[in-house]
């Protein structure tokens, strides 16, 4: 089976469809799929529930398809640092399924694992654990959660090679690897792409069984999400 594709349209194309569900790896605008976010946005597909750990910025990342009214219901741990989703949210425009980020990432491990559900600690009390199921174990009360599937995962890959298997680098190592075993597809694109067999195995963090389409990226523009600067020192000046 050829996995490696020409460019993100052609990867996802067939793969798309209203109503679907979308898992959209990264962190902040770390190790986030761009081209693949690009490719939805040029589809026009609708209705989407999107599962990311945050919605991007306003114009950048999962932003753009809030721009484009693409997104119906986003299921999220953090939103915080993007303004058009806090209007769509309050405008009732927007769904939010809200989830602690701890929660979030087993959500979805337990999905790819094939676990439909687990008890945690978190959230017992709060909003959080409104109308889920409280389990009592030792001397501790417990809410349950469901575990997340989706149709489509995309994540991004500092490399890979032809077979699909994927090396995420430093802080990318985030969401990307849950998501790409929870969905029935899983669509990479990758930074570095090299021949089958070049990658050490100790070094893979996803094996290619879980990956059904590769997209090479180079050179990807790699947005900061916040920079913080000081005035220099007159000793640093001299």
């Amino acid at each position: 089976m050829r996995k490696v594709i020409a460019d993100a349209t052609e990867a996802l194309a067939g793969a798309l469809f209203d109503g679907m569900t979308i898992m959209a790896g990264g962190f902040g605008l770390c190790g986030i799929p761009v081209s693949l976010i690009e490719a939805i946005r040029l589809s026009g597909v609708r209705d989407l529930t999107v599962i990311s750990n945050n919605a991007g910025v306003d114009g950048h990342g999962l932003g753009i398809l809030l721009e484009s009214r693409q997104i119906r219901k986003m299921i999220s741990s953090y939103v915080g640092e993007n303004r058009l989703f806090a209007e769509q949210y309050l405008s009732g425009e927007l769904e939010l399924e809200f989830n602690p980020q701890g929660t979030l990432a087993e959500r979805i491990r337990a999905g790819g694992a094939g676990i439909p559900a687990f008890y945690t600690k978190t959230g017992v009390g709060t909003l959080v654990a409104e109308d889920k199921e409280i389990r009592r174990f030792g001397e501790a009360d417990y809410v349950m959660e469901t575990s997340l599937f989706a149709d489509l995962a995309i994540v991004h890959a500092f490399r890979g090679d032809a077979e699909g298997n994927l090396v995420y680098r430093k802080t990318a190592r985030n969401f990307n690897p849950v998501m790409a075993t929870a969905a029935r597809l899983t669509v990479a694109e990758v930074e570095h792409l090299v021949p089958a067999g070049e990658i050490d195995p100790d070094h893979i963090h996803t094996p290619g069984i879980f990956v059904q389409k590769v997209v090479h990226m180079a050179n990807p523009h790699k947005r900061i999400e916040q920079r913080t600067t000081r005035p220099k020192t007159l000793k640093e000046i001299a």
